[in-house]
C-alpha cells in the first residue's frame, strides 16, 4: 500500500494505490490520526489505485469517523472500484460514509 497525498484550500487528499489489509492498515491509521489531518475541513480519500480493503482496512475507517465529525471535517470517497464499494455496500457502510464516482463530486460534497 502506498499512500499519497496533496492539499490545497482546506482540503486534504489521500490517494490510495494497492491492498489495504491488517498490515497496511497501520499507515492508514497513522495518517488520518495526525493531529493536521483535523484542521482541515475536507478529507478526500482517493480509491481508484486501491484494489482491496479487508475488514482491517475498513476498522480504520470507522474508528476515525465519530472523531472527524465532532471535528466537523468531512471524509468523501471517490473513485472507488466496484468490488471495493462492493464491500461498503453490504456491511452498510455506503450509508454512514459520502461516496462519489468523481474528484469533482467529491470536492463539491
Amino acid at each position: 500500500m502506498k499512500i499519497t497525498q496533496h492539499s490545497s484550500a482546506g482540503t486534504l487528499t489521500l490517494i490510495l494505490d494497492g491492498e489495504l489489509d491488517a498490515s497496511s492498515s497501520v499507515l492508514l491509521d497513522t495518517e488520518l490520526a495526525k493531529p493536521e489531518t483535523l484542521q482541515f475541513q475536507k478529507v478526500l480519500i482517493n480509491c481508484k489505485q486501491l484494489n482491496y480493503i479487508s475488514s482491517a482496512g475498513l476498522g480504520v475507517f470507522i474508528s476515525h469517523l465519530q472523531q472527524f465529525q465532532d471535528a466537523g471535517v468531512k471524509l468523501v470517497f471517490f473513485n472507488m472500484q466496484d468490488k471495493v464499494y462492493n464491500v461498503f455496500e453490504i456491511l452498510g457502510l455506503d450509508t454512514l460514509m459520502t461516496i462519489v464516482p468523481s474528484e469533482e463530486e467529491a470536492t463539491a460534497a
